[in-house]
């Protein structure tokens, strides 16, 4: 595929990603993180490109029941063999990658996830001495139990690099497990690269995978696009390595916010979501959202329930992120009925008005206003108005002589609504039609 043809941010509008030379908004949901892992792959993504879905995450996680290990594993002794990539685990990687590229959905790959290696899942892990027969524990610095949960990132599985601890004997059967995996996927057109899963651990560990992989890249005379996904960035503008990752564009060629996606709620994450999109205003880059918390389980770590997640979603592209995809359930709404209304009514909406030609316009709400909403648009011309659960609000058309059409689309069955005129010239008071989550599309006349 030529070089124009391939994933990389829109030239028009660097803030958002375009394919096959054309503009493109990432939106998704996935029942499994790991989708090259499940058994009805081709049926799942069918099902989401049938509401108008194009993107999915790919973590190169091994650890569910029914997933395979990168290795092979002897047969008589149960122990991997790191020196030899697992054919099956590959073979199932390779076919993600042709039936995704043959419906034109993005994934992005996480490199590494945490949780692989800590507690129960690291008694399973091929790189535990244990289970493999290709080092010790004294020869790797690797012990057999690691009984800390995961985001504490105790296992030094997670800092071998030359810049942090520099254990050789581990990272090469590491970089021989990525260069397996760029092996394959360089080869396709459709994959963005991030280092991990929620890291808090030392950003010289993601760094030294971005380097690695762009200079693979290099090599193959291809360019990618690559980034970390940091835990606290939940946090907003009290959160680390904002700055670190918002000035260095040629390391972290696009941001994963991700976790501003959790433990927010409401106008904090409007707040925090837009504060950490804004921080690319100097060098502008497409800002994603590869996971979309807010499920089943309202104790998780803060994740809301599924409502919430269906709310972050509509708040992140409003405010100008290039992607949003729900996460897996129970944390997220992951594929179900209120995930497919939500893209589907993206989808509606793009029929008029497209998220990369519009931004953030909250300066025209004017006046009281009941409950949540949100806007977007170009003044004078075309807004989108959300409303979280129904209510009113005052848009600002005063200077606006001609007339609009107001459409509506529900949230819940992202289908069309009613339709009715407004006249320009002064405040104009909106009222949703029900308590709800609706958007309203208001479009100038000719």
């Amino acid at each position: 595929m030529k070089p124009e043809q391939r994933i990389q941010p829109y030239h028009a509008n660097p803030h958002y990603w375009q394919y096959k030379d054309q503009p493109t908004l990432l939106i998704g949901g996935s029942k499994e993180d790991n989708l090259y892992q499940i058994a009805n792959l081709e049926e799942h993504l069918d099902q989401l490109q049938s509401v108008g879905g194009n993107y999915v995450r790919c973590t190169m996680s091994c650890r569910d029941e029914g997933d395979v290990w990168p290795f092979e594993q002897d047969p008589n002794t149960g122990l991997y063999d790191l020196n030899k990539p697992g054919k099956e685990h590959w073979r199932r990687f390779e076919n993600f990658l042709k039936l995704t590229t043959e419906r034109d959905i993005i994934l992005q790959i996480e490199v590494w996830d945490r949780f692989d290696f800590a507690q129960n899942h690291w008694q399973d892990n091929p790189y535990n001495p244990k289970n493999n027969s290709t080092y010790t524990v004294s020869e790797s610095g690797l012990e057999e139990v690691y009984d800390f949960a995961g985001h504490l990132e105790k296992n030094p599985f997670l800092r071998t690099v030359p810049t942090l601890e520099n254990n050789t004997c581990v990272l090469q059967y590491q970089l021989q497990q990525v260069d397996k995996m760029l092996s394959l996927s360089l080869n396709y057109s459709n994959v963005l690269y991030c280092m991990n899963n929620e890291t808090s651990g030392p950003p010289e560990w993601g760094q030294y995978w971005i380097q690695h992989i762009q200079k693979r890249a290099q090599e193959k005379g291809v360019t990618v696009y690559t980034t970390d996904m940091f835990d606290n960035w939940y946090m907003g503008p009290h959160a680390r390595q904002v700055s670190e990752v918002a000035n260095n564009p040629d390391t972290y060629s696009f941001l994963d916010i991700s976790q501003v996606n959790g433990r927010n709620h409401h106008e904090m994450h409007w707040a925090n979501m837009t504060w950490l999109k804004n921080q690319t205003r100097k060098y502008p880059r497409p800002v994603n959202n590869v996971k979309i918390y807010g499920g089943d389980i309202r104790a998780f770590f803060g994740t809301g329930n599924n409502k919430d997640g269906i709310q972050r979603f509509w708040r992140d592209l409003l405010g100008g992120c290039a992607s949003a995809r729900f996460h897996r359930p129970p944390g997220g709404n992951g594929l179900n009925e209120h995930a497919q209304a939500s893209i589907s009514a993206v989808r509606k909406l793009e029929t008029t008005i497209k998220f990369w030609d519009i931004a953030p316009q909250m300066n025209l709400l004017v006046g009281d206003r009941l409950h949540e909403c949100y806007l977007a648009g170009i003044p004078g011309e075309v807004y989108l108005l959300y409303f979280t659960e129904g209510g009113f609000t005052s848009l600002d058309l005063s200077g606006q002589t001609h007339t609009f059409t107001l459409r509506w689309v529900c949230i819940a069955t992202g289908e069309w609504g009613d339709h009715t005129a407004l006249q320009g010239g002064e405040p104009i008071t909106i009222s949703s039609p029900n308590d709800g989550g609706w958007v309203a599309l208001i479009t100038k006349n000719e």
